[in-house]
């Protein structure tokens, strides 16, 4: 976590938040405070695609997995996609 960036507005520090975790991160979130994006962790893989790659799908059963853990602001207005933009 101390040499990554957001790799759209290259911010740093990233907050991390562990949802699972064994000897490796299982399952969390990287979220990025300047630009509002977030980057899940599936499987011990961070997942830190540009938009234009990234599935809105899987992201936003991702999302609804992990809901109550996940901040009111990331899951309502989080970049690429979020709960809100689920519907469209």
């Amino acid at each position: 976590m101390d040499i990554l960036a957001c790799p759209i507005c290259k911010h740093h520090p990233l907050e991390l938040l562990v949802f699972d975790e064994k000897e490796e991160i299982v399952e969390g979130l990287i979220v990025c405070s300047a630009c509002n994006r977030w980057y899940p962790i599936i499987e011990e893989i961070p997942h830190m695609l540009p938009d234009e790659l990234r599935n809105r799908d899987e992201d936003t059963s991702f999302l609804e997995k992990w809901r109550k853990k996940i901040p009111e602001k990331t899951s309502s207005e989080g970049k690429p996609f979020n709960l809100s933009s689920r519907k469209k």
